[in-house]
C-alpha cells in the first residue's frame, strides 16, 4: 500500500467508493463542499451516480430513494443543512433504509459563519427528527480516519439498516494528511430486502407509515431492539494513558489532538493525565467512562460547543466523579497552553498531592 496526501472532504469520497457507494445526492456547502466535488468527479468514473440536488431537503430525499433501491448511497452537509436533511433522516431511520450522511460541522446557530464548530452534537447525536429513532455517530480526529470510519460507516448502516452519520469538525475535512487506502474495493451488491424493479423484488416494500398503533409501537419495540444490541457490540473508544491517570480529558475530533499532547505535557509536570475519545458518539461509550471512574479523580470535557457532549459525559458518571468544562465558540479553537493552564488548576485543586507550580515548572 502507498499513501496518498490530500484533504479529509476528499478521502470520504474515495473510501466511499471503495466500500461500495455507488450513489450520492447533495447540496454544496462550506466546509463540507468538497465531498460533493469529488464525488461529481470520482462516482461516475466507479459506474455511480453523482447528483446535484437543488436543496438538501431534496438530497436527503433522493437518498431514500436510491437507499430503497438497495443502492449503497450516500449524502454530506454541514449545519444549516444538515438541519434541513432531519424529517428525512426520521424516514430513513423509520423506514429502516442503511444510508450514510457525512457532517462536516461549522458555527452556528443560523447561518452563524463556515469555521469548524462542534455545535452539531446535539442535533445528530441525539437525532433532531420527529419519532423514537437514532443514527450510529462516528468522529474521525484524523484524515486517515474519515477514510477508515467511512469504509466502517456503510458496513454499519447495512448491519443494522439505519442510517449513520461520520460526524468531523470543518478542520478535520479541510486539513490535509497522508492517507491509506484498501487495495481491494466491495463489489455492490443488492439486499433481499430492496424495492429494485425485478421480479425477485417485486413484492418488497418500504415503508415509514404505520398507521395502527399497536403496529407502530411493534414497529418502535423493534427499532429499540436493534439500538440496544448496537450499544452493546458497537462501542469504540480510544484510549491514552488511563490505566493509572487521575485527570481524564475526554474530547473528540480535532479536539482530542490536542489533548493527546496537553496529557503528554501534564504528565512531565508530574500530573497522571490521560485521554478518553468516544469514537462512537453514539452509542457512547458509558462503560469507558464508569471503569476509568474506579480510580481517576476528575474528568475534563474539552468541546467547540457549549457543551453537548458533556451531558453524555455527565450521565455515564451519574455523579461518581466531578466533570469540569472548557470550551471555545464560533470556530475559535482551545489552545494547547490554554488547555494545560486549566489542567494544572484542576491538579491543584483535586490532588493535593501534586507539586507547587514553580516545582513543575522547573522539573519541565
Amino acid at each position: 500500500m502507498h499513501k496518498q496526501l490530500m484533504k479529509g472532504n476528499e478521502a470520504i469520497v474515495r473510501s466511499a467508493i471503495l466500500a461500495g457507494c455507488r450513489g450520492f445526492y447533495g447540496y454544496p456547502i462550506t466546509p463540507a463542499s468538497e465531498i460533493t466535488e469529488a464525488a461529481a468527479k470520482y462516482m461516475p468514473r466507479a459506474g455511480g451516480v453523482f447528483l446535484q440536488a437543488e436543496s438538501e431537503v431534496a438530497a436527503i430525499n433522493m437518498l431514500y430513494g436510491a437507499a430503497s433501491a438497495g443502492v449503497r448511497a450516500m449524502t454530506a452537509s454541514s449545519g444549516p443543512g444538515i438541519s434541513l436533511m432531519q424529517e428525512g433522516m426520521s424516514y430513513l431511520a423509520g423506514a429502516e433504509l442503511p444510508c450514510v450522511i457525512a457532517d462536516i460541522t461549522r458555527g452556528g446557530p443560523g447561518l452563524g459563519n463556515i469555521v469548524a464548530e462542534q455545535s452539531d452534537y446535539h442535533q445528530v447525536v441525539k437525532g433532531g427528527g420527529h419519532g423514537n429513532y437514532r443514527t450510529i455517530v462516528l468522529a474521525p480526529h484524523s484524515v486517515q480516519e474519515m477514510a477508515d470510519l467511512t469504509a466502517l460507516a456503510f458496513e454499519l448502516a447495512d448491519r443494522y439498516r439505519n442510517p449513520v452519520v461520520v460526524m468531523a469538525d470543518g478542520f478535520i475535512g479541510q486539513m490535509m494528511e497522508p492517507v491509506e487506502f484498501p487495495q481491494t474495493a466491495i463489489a455492490p451488491q443488492l439486499p433481499e430486502w430492496a424495492v429494485a424493479g425485478t421480479k425477485e423484488t417485486r413484492g418488497n416494500l418500504i415503508n415509514s407509515l404505520h398507521l395502527d398503533c399497536d403496529v407502530l409501537e411493534a414497529h418502535v419495540q423493534h427499532l429499540e431492539e436493534k439500538y440496544q444490541r448496537a450499544e452493546a457490540l458497537e462501542v469504540r473508544a480510544e484510549e491514552c494513558n488511563t490505566d493509572d491517570a487521575e485527570i481524564v480529558l475526554v474530547g473528540y475530533g480535532i479536539v482530542a489532538r490536542i489533548l493527546k499532547a496537553v496529557a503528554a505535557d501534564a504528565r512531565a509536570c508530574g500530573i497522571k493525565a490521560g485521554v478518553l475519545r468516544p469514537i462512537t458518539l453514539y452509542p457512547f461509550p458509558k462503560l469507558n467512562f464508569q471503569r476509568i471512574a474506579k480510580h481517576a479523580r476528575v474528568f475534563i470535557v474539552v468541546e467547540m460547543s457549549n457543551g453537548q457532549m458533556l451531558e453524555d459525559v455527565r450521565l455515564s458518571l451519574n455523579g461518581e466523579r466531578p466533570v469540569e468544562f472548557l470550551s471555545r465558540y464560533g470556530g475559535n479553537v482551545p489552545t494547547h497552553d490554554d488547555v494545560l493552564d486549566f489542567v494544572r488548576k484542576q491538579a491543584q485543586r483535586y490532588l493535593p498531592a501534586v507539586a507547587p507550580e514553580e516545582e513543575r515548572i522547573a522539573h519541565v
